[in-house]
C-alpha cells in the first residue's frame, strides 16, 4: 500500500544533501569541538562553517547564531532568557494560538512572579490590533512573542502591524521575539525590527535535534544551562557538529527554494481543499483563506462535524494517509485544541480539527489518493466509524 504522508509541519524527511552529509560526518569526527587537537579543531571547522552559513541565509552576523537541541529549546531560551534579563515584574504578551514550547515557557513565568499576558485573536487566528495595542498602553511589557506562522490553523500574522504598534511606544522599547519554526523556507521572513527569532532543522529537511536562536547583538539574554562556555555561554554542553553542518546544509536549500516551495505546495493545497469541499459540504476552513498572504501555503486545515479528529487521524493511518489533530507536541492529548479554543470554538469544533500539511515532495497523486481515501471515510456506511 502507497502512504500519503501529509504531517510535514510536525517533521519533513531529510533532504538528499543534508542526510549524506550527515552520514559521512558521523562516521568520521572523532574530536571534541572544545579540543585544541587535529580532531577537535576539524570538528569546530564544521561548526564554525555551519554558522557563517545560516548566518547568510538569515542575512544575520555570525555572533548572532546561537545553535541549540531545537526551536523547542530556543524558545525556552528566548522567553527565560529576556524576561529574566529585565528582572522581576517583566511582563510578556503573546497569544493562545502559540505553540506549547511558548505557552508552557509563559505559564511558569507567571508561576514565578512575572507578568504574563495573551492577546485576543480573530476566527482566522490573527491577533486583534485594538487588542494588542490595549495591552501596551495598560501593561508592563518587556517581551512580545509572537509566531511569524502558526503550524496549526495556518495563519500568518501582520508582524510589520505589530512592531508599527511598538515602535509609537514612549520610553523603554519591549524586545520582539518570533517563533519562525514553520516559517522558514515558507513564507518571507524579515528581521530587520526583530530581537530575537527560533528555528528548527527537521521542519526543513534537517535532522531533528538541531535548532537555531537567532540573538540581534546587544540583545540581553539570561543562560537557562550552565556548565560550559559553548555558543557564547548561552548553551553549554558538547555540540552534534555532524548534525548542526547538515541542518545548515538543510537551512539554505529550504529558504534559496521557498518561492518554488510555496507555489508548488500551494497549488496542492487549494486542491485539496476545492475536493474536500466537494466531497465534504459540511467542512469547515480554519485559519485565513487559502488565497491570502496571511497563511501558510502548505497548510490546510479545517473541521467536519460530529468527528472526532484523533480517531479520523486514525482511521486516515490505516488507510495509509499520515495527518494529525493539530499540533504534533499535542495531538496525543484528549483536549481540544487549545489553538482552535484561542480562535473562540467551542469543544466540540475544537476536537474535530484535522489538519493536511504538505511538503517539498508532495505531488497531485498523493492529494488525489487523499481525496479518495477521505471520501470513503465518510461514505454513509463508514461515516459512524470517525464520528464522536
Amino acid at each position: 500500500m502507497k502512504r500519503v504522508y501529509l504531517d510535514h509541519n510536525a517533521t519533513t524527511p531529510m533532504r538528499r544533501a543534508a542526510r549524506e552529509a550527515f552520514v559521512e560526518l558521523t562516521g568520521k569526527l572523532a574530536g571534541h569541538p572544545s579540543s585544541l587537537h587535529a580532531a577537535g579543531r576539524a570538528s569546530r571547522a564544521l561548526i564554525d562553517e555551519a554558522r557563517v552559513r545560516v548566518a547568510e541565509t538569515l542575512g544575520a552576523a555570525e555572533d548572532e547564531i546561537v545553535f541549540t537541541s531545537g526551536a523547542t529549546e530556543a524558545n525556552n531560551l528566548a522567553l527565560f532568557g529576556a524576561l529574566e534579563a529585565r528582572g522581576p515584574g517583566a511582563g510578556l504578551v503573546t497569544l493562545g494560538t502559540e505553540h506549547s514550547s511558548v505557552l508552557e515557557p509563559a505559564r511558569a513565568l507567571a508561576q514565578r512572579g512575572f507578568s504574563v499576558h495573551h492577546c485576543a485573536v480573530d476566527r482566522t487566528g490573527l491577533p486583534l490590533l485594538e487588542d494588542f495595542e490595549r495591552l501596551l498602553g495598560e501593561e508592563r511589557v518587556d517581551l512580545i512573542s509572537v509566531s511569524v506562522a502558526n503550524g496549526e490553523n495556518g495563519a500568518v500574522p501582520e508582524l510589520a502591524a505589530l512592531l508599527e504598534r511598538v515602535s509609537q511606544l514612549d520610553g523603554r522599547r519591549p524586545l520582539f521575539h518570533t517563533d519562525a519554526a514553520q516559517a522558514l523556507g515558507r513564507v518571507p521572513l524579515d528581521l530587520a525590527c526583530i530581537d530575537l527569532a527560533s528555528f528548527s532543522a527537521h521542519k526543513l529537511g534537517g535532522p531533528a535535534g538541531v535548532g537555531v536562536l537567532w540573538r540581534r547583538s546587544g540583545t540581553p539574554l539570561v543562560p537557562r544551562t550552565y556548565g560550559g562556555g559553548q555558543e557564547a555561554a548561552l548553551r553549554p554542553g558538547t555540540e552534534n557538529a555532524a548534525a548542526i553542518y547538515a541542518a545548515s546544509i538543510a537551512i539554505d536549500l529550504a529558504e534559496n527554494g521557498r518561492e518554488r516551495y510555496a507555489a508548488g505546495t500551494g497549488g496542492h493545497t487549494r486542491f485539496l481543499w476545492k475536493g474536500i469541499q466537494a466531497a465534504l459540504p459540511g467542512a469547515r476552513l480554519v485559519g485565513p483563506p487559502l488565497d491570502s498572504r496571511r497563511r501558510l501555503p502548505n497548510t490546510l486545515c479545517f473541521s467536519i462535524p460530529e468527528t472526532d479528529g484523533r480517531v479520523l487521524v486514525t482511521r486516515l493511518d490505516l488507510a495509509g494517509v499520515e495527518a494529525s489533530a493539530g499540533s504534533a507536541c499535542a495531538s496525543g492529548s484528549a483536549e481540544p485544541s487549545h489553538v482552535l479554543q484561542a480562535m473562540g470554538y467551542d469543544d466540540d469544533t475544537a476536537r474535530s480539527g484535522l489538519r493536511l500539511s504538505l511538503g517539498r515532495n508532495t505531488t497531485r497523486e498523493d492529494c488525489k489518493r487523499a481525496l479518495s481515501i477521505l471520501k470513503k471515510l465518510f461514505a454513509p456506511t463508514n461515516a459512524s466509524r470517525v464520528t464522536s
